[in-house]
């Protein structure tokens, strides 16, 4: 028989677009998911012939190589993502729907992919990665009221919040069972006004923020600043929403949002809209450096390597 294994990343994107699926089509499956920064999740399937794999939001550049072991078995793969893929494999058996348009995520790939059936947890998957026009473009179908956008809004920002940290005990909930949760509700408002985990998740959001926001920042310029939080739980869970919130604060400047680590920095950044250098493109100048055009990521930045990395923002928005 069959094993079905569905791979998403844990945080709003990944959530959301597997539940947009799930509603369409119901199945049993095996979840593969991890915190935020844990993407290379394909290599933790050991699929045989006539398995299937659906895989959602996470690089198809950092899973290749085990993408291709899955293929090789006789696998099947349909593989939803926004983020730089390298190069696509021409197989029998794979299927990609990818889109690296900036103003997309991967949770709007399935919304377009599914006709729309689902479309308000893909407005909540774009407010959650911090596409503001995409959202409300996605939304305005809907003709929802702004009170009820807000909703969506903070919805997608708490679920995004959840998959931050070093590992999953840093988490408020393991994404998996974040998605049990999620996935009994086929209409994010129940969720929203009915379901406790929400409530945790905005609680302990909030509290964090705070801690966040008391934060100075270490250098700041009219077109960059970089802020530095310590080592400790609450700042790697928040790192994304400061994050985010400062790109929205200040939508004319990068900010990168550095968590202390033992051994160096976790890295967050965002930079403007329509800037001649991307986040992905500074981030990728560091081994572990990822992302999309808008916002990236630094897994592990040594100590070392700090002063290149503040000297490449600001040569980028000098």
């Amino acid at each position: 028989m069959a094993v079905f294994y569905d791979v998403f990343n844990g945080d709003a994107d990944g959530l959301c677009a597997l539940h947009q699926l799930r509603l369409a089509e119901p199945r049993a499956s095996v979840l593969v998911t991890g915190v935020k920064r844990d993407i290379a999740l394909v290599e933790r399937v050991e699929a045989g012939a006539g398995d299937e794999l659906t895989v959602l939001d996470v690089s198809l550049a950092r899973n290749a190589q085990a993408l291709a072991k899955q293929l090789a078995r006789g696998a099947t793969c349909r593989y939803f993502d926004h983020h730089d893929p390298g190069e696509i494999p021409a197989h029998p058996n794979f299927k990609a729907y990818i889109d690296t348009s900036p103003d997309v995520c991967t949770s709007l790939i399935v919304n377009r992919y599914l006709d729309g059936r689902w479309r308000a947890w893909a407005v909540v998957a774009a407010f959650g990665d911090n596409l503001e026009s995409a959202a409300l473009a996605a939304a305005s179908p809907l003709g929802m009221a702004p009170d009820r956008l807000a909703l969506l809004r903070e919805l997608g920002a708490c679920l995004n919040y959840n998959a931050y940290g070093d590992s999953v005990e840093d988490l408020n909930y393991h994404p998996a069972d974040l998605y049990h949760t999620l996935s009994r509700y086929t209409d994010p408002f129940e969720f929203v006004t009915g379901e406790p985990v929400f409530d945790v998740l905005k609680s302990a959001r909030a509290d964090d923020m705070y801690r966040a926001e008391e934060i100075k920042p270490e250098r700041v310029t009219g077109r960059c600043a970089i802020y530095v939080l310590p080592d400790a739980a609450w700042s790697r869970r928040v790192s994304g929403s400061f994050s985010n919130r400062l790109a929205t604060e200040h939508p004319q400047r990068a900010s990168a949002v550095l968590t202390r680590k033992t051994d160096g920095y976790t890295v967050s950044l965002r930079t403007p809209r329509g800037a001649g250098t991307s986040a992905v493109d500074i981030a990728r100048q560091f081994a572990t450096g990822g992302g999309r055009h808008g916002a990236a990521g630094i897994d592990h930045l040594p100590e070392q390597d700090l002063g290149q990395f503040i000297s490449t923002l600001r040569a980028a928005f000098a």
